[in-house]
């Protein structure tokens, strides 16, 4: 401990604790805890005997035994009024993304019933419903068919389309294991913002091939090939399709539009699907629709998810398309699924654990690959269906999922007559509420670079590809994160009339100088790619306030550093506090240190910078680093002459 120091009133300093550096191991232990478990999931378990510990583990890691023991028919009668809505949306959905992502319809109706079942066990929200996404099912398409047309060996592609899914829940139960939900944070909100727009354009523009009733297209997705597809095409438009097409569209956009205006009818906007499809089979089969022009769905069988362990395919020909889209829809699924996770617990004054959400969509599409699904995670439009119909736990995902079941063992073969116009009405209508233009809107007033990350991501995906878009957007999302890791805040402090606080002179300009005195504060971490700059910015401010109280008289002599918003600092950071200190000396000023936190102060102390520039240089605050000054002047010039 530095010793008490006695100011010009007489008043004691309060004392710096210069104690010795803690272990490396210590520090490190620290630095992870708080690195992996900010939220210190295991502070319960403290002082308990080892058996309440074990249960309460269970119930952590597991969190159906948390909530499953207090459960009550009166829940189960709320949960099952919103399973069966969700189910109703489900059907639908899971054959239209299906149909998406180009494979069987039946697919997408089999990833409805195993990967709920396993989000009920492992998942913490009790709002989430699982399904399928639009977004992913592209992506997974546009990818894999780099490698293979489903056209020409549709067994290769589903293959290799759960090799894909595989590889996502794989490197989802890895983040969610390591908890390294922090690299999900690099997908900003408006990246996700343009990325889901520019996304939800281009699938509304392939639906035009369903809508349109043409039979070829293009395997690409960008808008420009999308455009030019349909003009070379134009000749093999169907008139019939476009009017049924066009009516469905219109009637599911009423249903939107119907529960935006009464919240409380949002059932109808649920059911609008079903109706749909239910609709579009009746007419089907009663016109003959096929002999108009007007594709159907075709055959569906009957039975519950075959393994598909063995069609797992990890051909190094084929290899690396299931990897990039795994990698890719594994970070799209989390950051989606777990946001509107978040969204609607918000809603409720709850939480969720974002680790254990990425530990049951890792396992729940892990068992999904090997049960014939695709990838999963908690699409927006289910989940505020559920949501709105009552939702109370997680035990709507498995009445969902057991409507699911009962539809796989006796209703799918009536969705054989489904029109895959009304499959492509369905996806558009869905897609159109994702294009949230007023959002993008909000970004352009508020935060321009904001808005332009969301406009790369936006026209990146719609005119490049999905992929070159979200890392365009990403990259620029980083590199602004650069700029104020490299270019960071520094301020020139005054202190407020008639208080003892000290704030921006540029924020607040009625804050008064120090005579002979100029307080700057640093606000962020010193390290090698900012400390070059901060070395020349606080050398500008001496610079300026010196020709400034030079003008008026006066000179400066201390220069007080307050590094309290400095959370760390490297060898290269503390090098240049040396040259700064060396700099100044040279014109007769001296520096002073302001409340290091601890990270900061064990370093300076192990790198002697501390006992350079003397133990009396530093205080806990601006106040007494100010009277220590005026002290040092008082009684000699030539106090604290050290050199640096």
């Amino acid at each position: 401990m530095a010793p008490a120091r006695v100011g010009t009133t007489g008043e004691t300093f309060n004392k710096v604790n210069f104690a010795a550096p803690r272990s490396f191991g210590t520090a490190l232990k620290s630095d992870l805890k708080e690195t992996l478990f900010p939220d210190d999931p295991f502070h319960d378990f403290k002082g308990n005997p080892l058996p309440i510990k074990a249960k309460k583990a269970l119930k952590y890691f597991v969190p159906i035994f948390e909530w499953l023991p207090k459960y009550t028919r009166k829940l189960f009668m709320h949960d099952l009024l919103a399973g069966i809505t969700i189910a109703s949306l489900a059907i639908p959905q899971g054959i239209s993304y299906a149909k998406l992502a180009n494979i069987p319809p039946i697919i997408g109706l089999y990833s409805s019933f195993v990967p709920p079942l396993i989000y009920a066990v492992f998942g913490s929200s009790k709002h989430l419903a699982v399904g399928t996404v639009a977004a992913s099912s592209l992506i997974i398409a546009a990818t894999i068919e780099t490698k293979v047309n489903p056209a020409e060996n549709q067994e290769l592609y589903v293959n290799l389309v759960f090799t894909a899914t595989l590889v996502s829940g794989v490197t989802q139960l890895i983040l969610g294991v390591f908890r390294l939900g922090i690299l999900v944070d690099f997908l900003s909100h408006s990246t996700i913002l343009g990325f889901m727009g520019g996304t939800a354009t281009l699938i509304c523009l392939q639906q035009l091939k369903g809508i349109l009733g043409l039979k070829h297209f293009t395997t690409h997705t960008d808008m420009v090939s999308v455009i030019r597809a349909i003009f070379k095409n134009r000749k093999e438009i169907r008139w019939e399709s476009t009017v049924v097409g066009v009516i469905f569209l219109v009637f599911l956009q009423f249903t939107r539009f119907v529960k935006q205006k009464k919240p409380k009818l949002f059932w109808v906007s649920a059911i609008g699907p079903m109706v749909v499809v239910t609709s579009g089979c009746i007419f089907a089969y009663l016109a003959h629709a096929e002999k108009h022009g007007i594709t159907i769905v075709g055959h569906l069988g009957k039975g519950i998810n075959p393994s598909s362990l063995k069609r797992l395919d990890f051909d190094p020909k084929y290899i690396s398309a299931p990897i990039q889209a795994g990698l890719i829809t594994a970070m799209i699924a989390l950051a989606e699924g777990i946001a509107i996770g978040r969204s609607f617990a918000i809603m409720e004054n709850e939480q969720i654990d974002g680790n254990k959400e990425m530990i049951a969509f890792g396992l729940m599409n892990i068992v999904g690959s090997i049960t014939s699904c695709y990838l999963t995670t908690g699409p927006f439009s289910k989940t505020a269906v559920n949501y709105n119909a009552g939702c109370k736990t997680q035990m709507t995902n498995v009445v969902m999922s057991m409507c699911m079941m009962l539809t796989l063992l006796f209703l799918a073969p009536l969705f054989s007559y489904t029109p895959l116009v009304a499959l492509s009405a369905i996806i558009m209508s869905a897609m159109l509420g994702l294009i949230e233009y007023e959002k993008a809107y909000h970004l352009y007033k508020t935060d321009k670079f904001d808005f332009s990350i969301c406009m790369i991501a936006f026209f990146g995906v719609a005119f490049i590809s999905m992929d070159v878009g979200l890392m365009l957007s990403v990259g620029l999302a980083l590199l602004r994160a650069l700029l104020y890791v490299a270019r960071p805040a520094s301020s020139k402090l005054g202190k407020i009339p008639d208080t003892y606080v000290y704030r921006d002179v540029e924020q607040y300009p009625g804050a008064i100088g120090i005579p002979k005195t100029i307080i700057l504060q640093v606000g962020s971490p010193i390290y090698f790619a900012n400390s070059g700059y901060l070395r020349e910015r606080i050398l500008r401010w001496v610079r300026d306030e010196k020709a400034n109280k030079d003008s008026q008289g006066d000179d400066v002599e201390y220069v007080i550093l307050d590094l309290g918003g400095v959370t760390s600092i490297d060898i290269t950071g503390v090098e240049t506090l040396t040259e700064i200190c060396r700099s100044l000396e040279v014109k007769e000023i001296k520096v002073v240190i302001v409340n290091p936190r601890l990270e900061v102060m064990e370093k300076l102390i192990v790198t002697h910078f501390i006992d350079k520039i003397g133990k009396e240089r530093v205080f806990l605050s601006i106040d007494e680093a100010i009277e220590g000054c005026k002290f040092s002047l008082v009684h000699s010039k030539d106090y604290g002459s050290q050199e640096c």
